[in-house]
This record gives C-alpha cells, structure tokens and sequence, in this order.
C-alpha cells in the first residue's frame, strides 16, 4: 500500500491533470516582481465567473496577516496565493490609500 497524502507535500498523488495545491500560486498570478521594497497592485479579471479581483504583492511581513487586514478593510473574501494576496473585487483604489497611509510605497500595476 504506497502513501496518498503528506502533511509535509500534500496530495503524493498529483500529476498531470491533477488540480494545483492552495498555496501554489495561480497560473498567470503577478511574479518575478523584483524585491525592491515597492507593494504593487493590480487588478485582474478572476478565474471561473470572470469577475474582478485584486491582487497586492511585495506586501512587508506576514501575508496572512495582511491578507486578514485588508479583506477586513473592504470587507470581502480573498487568499493568499504564494507570496500575493489576492482579495475579491475591484478594491484596488482602497487598498492603495490604505497601504500608502501605513507608509509603504505603492504602485498601481496595470490598467
């Protein structure tokens, strides 16, 4: 009988054609930002119902944290996928005012 499920590596079953793990992040998601202490967000058209989301990379600190902060701040669901915290809708104005009040420099990505 061989191993399905690691707590360490998660489904031991996956290969080609199985589904992504929840923290891997999601194809296309905004990487390869260089660390150059900018917090970068952009906003996206999500995957299945095509609506919007907004995603906030380069964030300082814990991502869950901040992912717990600012789904609080516009009052909407959002995960966490690899470094980038992806939150539900089109709050990218929001999320600006509100990060550049905590004194980090923030760039608008995008359209």
């Amino acid at each position: 009988m061989s191993r399905v499920y690691s707590t360490e590596d998660g489904d031991l079953r996956r290969g080609p054609g199985r589904r992504r793990r929840r923290d891997e992040p999601a194809p296309g998601a905004a990487q390869g930002h260089p660390a150059d202490g900018v917090v970068r967000v952009e906003r996206r058209r999500g995957g299945r119902g095509g609506g919007w989301v907004t995603l906030v990379t380069g964030l300082p600190g814990d991502p869950r944290a901040q992912l717990k902060d600012l789904k609080r701040l516009v009052g909407a669901g959002g995960a966490l996928r690899g470094t980038a915290v992806e939150i539900q809708g089109d709050h990218a104005e929001k999320l600006i005012g509100h990060l550049e009040a905590q004194g980090l420099r923030v760039r608008r990505v995008g359209g």
